[in-house]
Formats: C-alpha cells, sequence, structure tokens
C-alpha cells in the first residue's frame, strides 16, 4: 500500500496528475513557469485613414487585374499589370496589419 504526501504526484490508472496547489490565505498556487506576458494599460486606436488606405489599396489592385484582363489598359495585357495590381493588394495586407 502506498502512502500520499501533500504536493505530491498520484499515480492512477497510468496518467499522472498534480494535486492541486493550496489556497491558503497568503499564499499564491504555483505558476506553471511560462512566460504572461503584462496586460497593457492603454489601449492602441488607429487614424481613421489606415483602414481607408487598406481599403483603396486591396480594390485598386483588383481593379488593375480586372482592367487587364479586359485589355483596356494602354499595352494590352502585360504581367507587368498583373504586378501592380498585386503590389497594391500586398500592400493593402500590410496596411491592414497596421490596424488596431
Amino acid at each position: 500500500m502506498t502512502k500520499r504526501r501533500p504536493g505530491k504526484q498520484t499515480r492512477t490508472g497510468g496518467r499522472t496528475t498534480p494535486k492541486p496547489a493550496s489556497t491558503k490565505k497568503g499564499r499564491a498556487p504555483e505558476g506553471t513557469g511560462r512566460y504572461t506576458p503584462p496586460i497593457p494599460r492603454v489601449q492602441k486606436v488607429s487614424p481613421r485613414w489606415v483602414p481607408a488606405l487598406m481599403f483603396f489599396l486591396l480594390i485598386a489592385g483588383a481593379v488593375v487585374i480586372v482592367l487587364n484582363y479586359f485589355t483596356v489598359l494602354p499595352g494590352g495585357a502585360d504581367n507587368r499589370y498583373l504586378l501592380v495590381g498585386l503590389a497594391l493588394i500586398t500592400g493593402g495586407f500590410v496596411a491592414a496589419t497596421r490596424y488596431h
């Protein structure tokens, strides 16, 4: 027969389960050893032009790509227009990551 000791782990059904931490007054439960970031005191707010820029870049990039396929842009369908459209869309995604 095994004796149980407080604060030690017990073996049940092949799994090791920790004993609950002491909740006596003035004693904090043991930490897990993982880093917990501090809670931010100030919430960041983006300027109003950030989402406007994001939507403008995303829509402008899509319009450039669609106009390229309709051969409306000067010079007909060209891969450079596709690259410009993709660069505009990428700029929209970058602006989206800056939005708070």
